[in-house]
């Protein structure tokens, strides 16, 4: 396993901010996300996909080749790969927009991930979202604006928010009630912590 992180570039919705891979690290384009790539200097370690959002590129040295008709998605796909590798920590870029299913499909990756003891970020236009599992997510005192927290699992159990502006001490959620929608940073630090289930947390970034 390497203490490195892996770097996944979707053909989503291209975003004002960029991976930096550094030494240790995996970058890998997924389909359509190896053009976003190149149009900013970037070369990929790996190319994946099965190249409906862009003609297969030539001239890459390490290419992985997917079927048109598989179960995985291109980002998924991607995950797996990093895997492989040993990397244990995914940020997702091109993830967001387009449609509405991949999304969606994205969303359900980081709970997938959390869920195994990994960790998972998706990186939209202006927001951030990721997964805890049994665990906790703190903030500094200089994140501003919303942030939401969701029940991923049927039922999400010890749900304690401190440092925002509406606190939870223990709390149940729930899959089918939005009660974690529209909080907000305060200006100090925060945490939100889950005993047992998955949450997915979103804010802005």
């Amino acid at each position: 396993m390497t203490c490195g992180n892996c770097y996944i570039v979707g053909a989503g919705e291209r975003i004002n901010i960029l991976p930096a891979p550094e030494r240790g690290d995996l970058l890998i384009a997924a389909d359509g996300g190896y053009a976003w790539l190149k149009e900013n200097g970037l070369e990929p370690d790996l190319v994946v996909g099965d190249f409906d959002s862009m003609a297969e590129p030539a001239g890459v040295a390490h290419l992985v080749r997917l079927p048109k008709e598989k179960d995985d998605t291109d980002t998924m796909a991607a995950v797996r790969l990093g895997q492989d590798r040993g990397y244990r920590r995914f940020h997702i870029f091109g993830g967001t927009g387009g449609r509405f299913d991949h999304t969606l499909a994205n969303l359900q990756l980081l709970a997938w991930l959390s869920r195994r003891g990994e960790q998972g970020w998706l990186y939209g236009p202006d927001w951030t979202a990721t997964a805890i599992t049994g665990g906790a997510l703190e903030f500094g005192p200089e994140h501003r604006g919303m942030i939401s927290v969701f029940a991923h699992s049927d039922s999400v159990r010890g749900v304690t928010i401190e440092g925002l502006k509406y606190s939870l001490s223990g709390a149940e959620l729930d899959n089918g009630f939005s009660l974690g929608v529209s909080n907000e940073f305060t200006g100090v630090p925060s945490r939100v912590s889950v005993e047992d289930g998955t949450l997915l947390i979103v804010w802005e970034r």
